[in-house]
C-alpha cells in the first residue's frame, strides 16, 4: 500500500532557513547543509530498501497562489502565507507493506537536525495511505 508522508512549514520557517532576519532564529549555512544532507541520506535509504514512490519539495509559501470562487468566478489571491499558517512544504510517497512501517519510516524524520535552541516539538510530520479509488477515500 501507498503512504504519503506530508512535511509541514510556514513562511516564517522558510525565510528562518534562508538566513533572512525575523522571530526565529536564522538559519547557518553549515544548519541548512546538515538538513539536506540527513534528507538525502533519509531518501536514500528508503529508495534502497525498495520503498520509494515519490518525493518533492515545495517552493516557499510566498509563491503561492489561492484560487476560490468569488461570487461564481474563480479568484486567485497571493498566499496562503500569513506567518501563523502551516502548509505543506513537501511531500515522500511510500510503497510499503503497513501503515506501522510507514510510520515507522516517517519517524525517523523526528532526528531531523535543526539549529540549536529551536524546540524539538516543532518538527513534525503526518502519514495518511493514499487511496486508491473515491470509496477509499471517504471510508
Amino acid at each position: 500500500m501507498k503512504y504519503m508522508i506530508l512535511l509541514f512549514g510556514s513562511q516564517r520557517d522558510y525565510d528562518a532557513m534562508a538566513g533572512r532576519p525575523g522571530a526565529e532564529p536564522a538559519w547557518t549555512g553549515e544548519d541548512v547543509g546538515k538538513l539536506a544532507e540527513f534528507m538525502q541520506s533519509w531518501w536514500a535509504e528508503v529508495v534502497e530498501s525498495g520503498e520509494a514512490v515519490d518525493a518533492q519539495g515545495l517552493t516557499a509559501p510566498v509563491h503561492a497562489r489561492r484560487v476560490r470562487l468569488v461570487d461564481g468566478v474563480p479568484v486567485a489571491t497571493d498566499g496562503p502565507y500569513a506567518e501563523t499558517q502551516e502548509v505543506l512544504a513537501g511531500y515522500n510517497i511510500v510503497d510499503c507493506a503497513s501503515f506501522d512501517r510507514a510510520v515507522e519510516i516517517a519517524a525517523r524524520l523526528a532526528k531531523a537536525p535543526h539549529p540549536e535552541g529551536m524546540p524539538d516539538d516543532r518538527w513534525y510530520v503526518d502519514v495518511r495511505p493514499v487511496a486508491d479509488n473515491a470509496e477509499e477515500s471517504l471510508a
